[in-house]
């Protein structure tokens, strides 16, 4: 990767780096690339640490504009950036922090017609797509996969942080959370809920209520964001690093700060173990009441 900053600029910005990273790992951080789908409230995140990580090349993708309902927890969204699109906040915010970064924005989003591209080159792919966006998502992990590429993901959850890894070589997204294209997207997104927190921490202290499928929003808080985002992020860099072998799925991680709880686990059915099939119908009638918002009449 061509670069124009001096590299007296990149070792200053970056020299605290060393003791964690070495030299030679900083190198190879800076010749990286990683493409980033969604810049909401965990992407924007994801985008802005691994830009302070130093690395040097971005694919980063997001249709949407910033709004005031993102102010409680998205990197980028304040009152002078409403209604401006956030591939173009962020990318500014990034070449401030890093003047050289490159970076390819996709200000349509991820779709069967830029996707290859979008994937080409990316030592590592995060997801970070938006909860109720499931088409885009399967888009993803199906062609990542085809291309041996590795997906991170990872959500906030009430006050928690989720973590899955999806290798080529391990097991899929669709298979992992079960998600088949002939069932209907309430059941879709039912199952996914479901995997990404197989022994959730916080059904305790989340009011569900506040969920509201109709207009694709629930609860959600900024420190959750960051948590969620520490784990994604160190988690990259050691794949782009070859640092260990990650925990793909069917392993999971969800850590809970709130409760004092750090959960890992292994679910060798995935979604369709026993336990996980009643935990999907027990959630799928607790919203069944809002299921045509998400169908369709």
């Amino acid at each position: 990767m061509e670069h124009g900053m001096s590299a007296d600029y990149y070792e200053r910005a970056f020299v605290r780096n060393l003791g964690i990273v070495s030299g030679e790992e900083q190198a190879r951080l800076r010749e990286s690339r990683v493409a980033i789908a969604g810049l909401g409230g965990l992407g924007g995140i994801n985008f802005v640490t691994l830009v302070r990580m130093g690395i040097g090349g971005f694919n980063i993708s997001d249709l949407d504009e910033f709004s005031i309902a993102n102010i409680n927890r998205q990197m980028g969204a304040t009152s002078k950036t409403a209604g401006l699109q956030k591939v173009d906040v962020m990318a500014s915010l990034a070449r401030d922090i890093h003047p050289e970064v490159e970076i390819q924005a996709f200000p349509d989003g991820v779709h069967a017609g830029n996707i290859e591209r979008f994937l080409t080159g990316a030592d590592a792919v995060v997801d970070s797509i938006d909860f109720f966006a499931l088409e885009p998502r399967k888009l993803l992990y199906r062609t990542a996969r085809q291309l041996g590429k590795t997906v991170v993901f990872a959500a906030p959850i009430g006050f928690s942080g989720t973590l899955h890894v999806f290798s080529p070589r391990g097991m899929s997204f669709d298979e992992y959370f079960d998600i088949r294209d002939d069932m209907s997207p309430y059941d879709q997104l039912v199952a996914f809920a479901v995997g990404l927190v197989p022994r959730g921490t916080h059904w305790g202290y989340m009011d569900t209520r506040k969920v509201d499928l109709a207009s694709h929003s629930g609860p959600s808080i900024s420190s959750a964001c960051n948590i969620a985002s520490g784990l994604l992020t160190t988690e990259v860099l050691a794949i782009i690093l070859g640092r260990r072998s990650p925990a793909a799925a069917p392993h999971y991680v969800q850590f809970d700060p709130y409760r004092r709880i750090y959960r890992t686990g292994y679910l060798r059915w995935g979604n369709r173990g026993l336990l996980q099939r009643l935990k999907r119908w027990v959630v799928a009638r607790r919203f069944r009441d809002q299921a045509e918002a998400i169908n369709g009449p």
